[in-house]
């Protein structure tokens, strides 16, 4: 490999509850040219339209994980991390 091009990032998304149910899967296996942050990641998934752009952007509330931590726009992903994206869990 060529020193000069970014390492490919592997990842394995899961999307649960809501998500999996607008966006028709449970799971996928997603390659990036890294490096890339979630950031960058929600806004390639954004770039598929509808109805990816209206479930995670827009004022649609949802939550990352990385490798089971919660994660924000700025956490680096790495290449094999797992990425969940899911709705707010309340408790009652």
């Amino acid at each position: 490999m060529n020193p000069t091009e970014p390492t490919p990032l592997h990842l394995e998304l899961l999307y649960l509850a809501r998500l999996r149910d607008t966006l028709g899967r449970s799971r996928e296996t997603l390659t990036l040219d890294g490096p890339a942050t979630v950031a960058d990641l929600l806004a390639l998934l954004r770039a598929r339209g509808a109805p990816w752009d209206s479930e995670l952007g827009g004022d649609r509330v949802f939550r990352v994980a990385v490798d089971q931590y919660m994660a924000d726009p700025a956490t680096v992903l790495v290449d094999g991390a797992e990425v969940a994206l899911f709705p707010p869990v309340t408790g009652g």
